[in-house]
């Protein structure tokens, strides 16, 4: 008979699906609650043990509606499914007027409050919502609701043995008033010595470095009494985190070596030529009195090569520190009733310092806080109101290493910078070779600040659930800081053959720099009304529709100081205009309908489908721009110019221009409109045999106004200038751009069954655009390359993943009979409830963009023009190379580069964390939590992206390797 039974229960585990629980008061188990978990016709029962926990076991799949009935709590209401099948859950207590008002009169249907800020119409994932917590029970149900109610883990009603197992409850072994608060403390510790070693992208042995990581961590919740004082004060939690970090990070790069330095230039793949004279160096060799005095002053921020071999001749180790401070509060108080006030604070300091390659060190400091208050009202049981504020602001400071610190610019004999105290430095340098490009930080100090308020109504009327409101905040960025005030020089080999030998000449191909009018106050108002109808038609069709209209202003500076072009038809004129009424016309007609909805089409499946239809704006668009249109001419020093005859570009003199030069670097189509996305969602679940559940989803999405950017008046090389006097030299921004995504996901979920539970994730998408929305190895936003053909942008999204896959496995001891759930003795005590979670993801590479490094005509932009292909294949690559450099070749004279944009593909991505976790329990208000994640435990050396700079010489090479495998053990304890 024993046999009999363990295999019947065998087969039991086997065919279900475990549901677990806590019911808390704050973070402290309550005993004796009774949970009601409902699933169609299938109904489920369980009382909380002494440490507030229960647990049932079911083969219905889908979620469970979860009622939680406790005298003296309000009735809680939640949901347990196969994605989150173990949930905490908390009651509130009942005031005392509530508590006199249910003994003294019978039960009354009662309206859930809803939880406020469901403002966005999506598509229910629950077609059967219950409109009343006891509407349509019969006076039997009623009576045995008030019987269970009273149920107490271990008293003589559920029949316990002994009064020795009765937990702390009502009535059970009641605490002290120190039971009433809770609280935790914990630390997460990582060594480098637990930690793989860096990956080096040169093939040379790399040091292991010796840094730690610490974060401590602290809360403590409960009611706030001060004695004589405050009897009865809000609830509260306080969590409090501090951070001590240390990194290191290995990069390679290429320096020019001692030789080079000296103007021995004989191992170069390209010649050097004196611009002067037109003729080609002999043996590649400058001589020592024609290098520049700049250059030689520059020269000395360059380290050595520490390497013989390779395209990388310099490997560095580069370190950091990170400390961090951050206090969350949470606090909530019932007035009465029908009122109650809920408020929160966070506030949180980040201190970073960061070295680079050059051993510059910079240091940020940010601050922020954040704190709203908010009030609700419930009018009656179908009828709510909230009313919120919220204010938040976030100070950041970039010191940079340079500044009061040493003026090299001055130092060196370069002029028409800025070099006061705070922007001392060196200019920023690029090199078309590949040659590390040198630059620092540049000093700002910033001052945002958000403050605004919310209204939000919420009625029940029935079948259905409305709510409405509203937000209006203003917003302030004040900032100190200039955009380019170092300036920056780009060396293509335009002028002396080879990018190197200009730079010892002291020739630059490009300059380019910005500032004046440092001290800049933005300021802007947004606003949002919405609407939302949650209807249940019928129990097995919920649809949900909506309507929000957002409107974001166009951002304007306190003083007027913006400057804009007022182009006129075909780009023949651009003079500057100042003021704000040089802005963008305000676009307020951005209506947002929204649509969803949620059926079960066949009464006897598990069959649902669902589906919904958005609009969604992008309303964050106009600070980028109003930061460009601050620094300009006439109210700033702005250029960014080639080096030609008419304007003779050197290291010493090389931020000038002519009469003829456009001193605006940036223009913006006053008809500028605020792009939004159209989604189109569609999918269909369904519950298969052994516990697993299949879905199946499309999602479309489609953008318009995107933004494009592109050069006004331009021109490949070689061809004729048939526009000498048309303004040139600024990027143009206009919102005429789209973009398209599509993709299908399939989802194969195999439920939580005798502690196991596995998740198998597969999405095939595509995603196509002609917008600006940034390019690999391209630095900002994308330029495009031919002004007048804008549709030859068109291409893979940078972001457009074609496949990705992605594993999730999670087991827990100590579950069913096969996983040990009737091990006893210190084996049981030493095997059950340890959770191993795994998650395992597998993509394709993101699509990237060859780059042929070189001038637009007539302008100091580098990096929009792109090579010509020659037909072979560009994954046929040499040894040592992942792409192949003879795909490529320099643009026919008068043609732009035919090469697409993001007609490269990366390397794939794969990346497995895992974590090992266990809660140890040393008593009914005790416990200590132990975790261990590994990142990339399977130490996988892993590429962002290849180097695409067709004149680099590490073109088809890895620019970077994520992090190698780390691990972190966190420790907390909770009380």
């Amino acid at each position: 008979m024993r046999i009999l039974l363990y295999l019947l229960i065998a087969l039991q585990t086997l065919l279900a699906a475990d549901y677990r629980g806590r019911v808390l008061v704050g973070e402290v188990g309550i005993p004796g609650a009774v949970i009601t978990a409902t699933n169609g016709a299938a109904k489920q029962s369980a009382i909380t043990n002494a440490e507030g926990e229960f647990a049932f076991t079911s083969e219905a799949g889908g979620p469970w509606k979860v009622e939680i009935t406790m005298s003296g709590f309000e009735l809680f209401r939640g949901e347990l499914s196969e994605q989150s099948p173990i949930q905490n859950f908390t009651l509130q207590m009942m005031s005392f007027a509530q508590m006199q008002a249910q003994v003294q009169t019978p039960p009354v249907p009662i309206v859930q409050t809803p939880e406020p800020a469901v403002k966005a119409a999506v598509a229910s994932k629950n077609a059967d919502v219950p409109s009343g917590t006891f509407a349509g029970l019969n006076s039997a149900e009623l009576a045995q609701r008030a019987v269970d109610g009273m149920l107490i883990n271990g008293s003589a009603i559920n029949g316990a043995a002994t009064p020795f197992g009765q937990g702390a409850a009502f009535g059970n072994n009641r605490r002290t008033g120190k039971s009433l608060y809770n609280g935790s403390l914990g630390m997460i510790l990582d060594h480098s010595s637990l930690d793989a070693r860096p990956y080096s992208l040169t093939g040379q042995d790399t040091p292991r470095p010796d840094f730690s990581r610490f974060q401590g961590l602290a809360s403590l919740g409960g009611p706030i009494k001060i004695p004589r004082v405050l009897r009865n004060g809000p609830n509260f939690v306080m969590t409090y985190q501090w951070t001590r970090n240390g990194n290191v990070s290995t990069q390679s790069s290429t320096v020019p070596t001692l030789a080079e330095r000296n103007g021995d230039l004989s191992q170069s793949r390209t010649g050097a030529i004196d611009p002067t004279t037109g003729a080609a160096f002999a043996g590649n060799l400058i001589p020592q009195n024609r290098i520049s005095p700049q250059a030689k002053a520059l020269l000395q921020l360059y380290p050595l090569p520490n390497l013989t071999s390779g395209r990388y001749n310099f490997q560095s180790s580069l370190t950091g520190a990170t400390h961090d401070d951050s206090l969350q509060s949470r606090a909530q108080k019932r007035i009465n009733q029908k009122e109650q006030l809920s408020s929160n604070f966070a506030y949180k300091s980040t201190r970073t310092d960061a070295t680079d390659l050059f051993g510059f060190r910079d240091g940020t400091r940010t601050s922020g806080l954040n704190t709203g208050l908010s009030w609700l009202h419930t009018f009656n049981s179908r009828m709510y109101a909230v009313l919120g504020f919220q204010f938040s602001r976030l100070s950041t400071d970039v010191n940079p290493y340079f500044a009061f610190r040493n003026n090299v610019s001055g130092q060196a004999g370069i002029g028409g910078n800025l070099q006061d105290a705070v922007n001392w430095g060196p200019p920023a340098l690029s090199f078309a070779s590949g040659i590390a490009p040198l630059q620092d930080a540049q000093f700002s100090r910033n001052r945002n600040q958000t403050s605004g308020v919310s209204l939000e109504v919420g009625v029940n009327r029935g079948k259905q659930f409305l709510t409405y409101g509203g937000d209006y905040r203003r917003q302030q960025w004040n900032a100190l800081y200039q955009e380019n005030a170092r300036g920056s020089f780009a060396f293509t080999g335009a002028s002396a053959g080879n990018d190197f030998a200009g730079f010892l000449l002291g020739v630059p191909d490009t300059s380019a720099l910005a500032f004046g009018n440092a001290d800049k106050y933005f300021r802007a108002p947004t606003a949002d009304l919405f609407l939302a109808d949650d209807w249940r038609v019928r129990p097995n069709l919920t649809l949900n529709i909506g309507l929000r209209w957002e409107y974001s202003a166009p951002i304007h500076e306190l003083y007027g100081r913006l400057v804009n072009l007022d182009v006129a038809p075909g780009f023949a004129s651009a003079p500057p205009v100042t003021g704000n009424a040089s802005q963008l016309h305000p676009d307020r007609n951005n209506l947002a309908p929204r649509f969803g909805f949620a059926l079960r089409p066949f009464a006897a499946t598990s069959t649902v489908i669902r589906g919904g239809y958005g609009v969604y704006y992008d309303t964050s668009v106009y600070q980028w721009i109003a930061t460009q249109m601050a620094q300009q001419s006439p109210l700033s020093t702005s250029l960014r110019v080639q080096n030609t005859p008419e304007t003779p570009l050197t290291l010493a003199d090389g931020f000038r221009s002519t009469s003829t030069t456009t001193r605006n670097t940036f223009g913006v189509d006053p008809r500028f409109r605020i792009g939004y996305a159209q989604n189109f969602q569609l999918s269909v679940q369904r519950d298969l045999p052994k516990g697993l559940v299949v879905l199946a989803s499309y999602l479309g999405i489609k953008g318009t106004r995107a933004q494009q950017q592109f050069l006004p008046n331009t021109f490949p090389a070689g061809s004729a200038d048939t526009c000498g006097s048309c303004p040139v030299g600024f990027a143009y921004l206009t919102s005429n751009g789209n973009s398209m995504r599509h993709s299908g996901d399939l989802e194969v979920r195999r439920r939580i069954r005798n502690g196991l539970g596995v998740t198998v994730h597969y999405t095939l998408s595509k995603s196509i655009d002609n917008a600006a929305l940034g390019g690999k190895n391209q630095g900002g936003a994308l330029i495009a390359q031919d002004w007048r053909n804008l549709n030859a942008e068109r291409a893979l999204s940078n972001f457009d993943q074609r496949h990705l896959l992605t594993l999730t496995t999670q087991y827990t001891s100590g579950m069913g009979v096969g996983g040990g759930m009737l091990l006893t003795g210190w084996r049981g005590t030493l095997l059950k409830e340890w959770t191993v979670t795994n998650k395992l993801t597998a993509g394709s590479g993101l699509p990237l963009t060859p780059v042929y490094f070189a001038a637009v005509q007539r302008t100091g932009v580098t990096g929009s023009i792109r090579p010509d292909y020659t037909g072979a294949s560009v994954y046929n690559a040499p040894p040592g190379l992942f792409l192949n450099p003879a795909a490529y070749a320099v643009p026919a004279p008068g043609q732009w580069g035919n090469a697409g944009r993001d007609s490269i593909t990366g390397p794939s991505q794969v990346l497995m964390n895992a974590s090992l976790a266990r809660t140890f329990r040393t008593g009914d208000r005790w416990s200590l939590d132990l975790r261990v994640d590994a990142t990339n435990a399977l130490n996988h050396a892993v590429y962002p992206g290849w180097n695409t700079v067709v004149t680099s010489s590490q073109f088809g090479l890895p620019y970077a390797v994520n992090p190698m495998r780390s691990l972190q053990t966190t420790i907390r304890a909770r009380f």
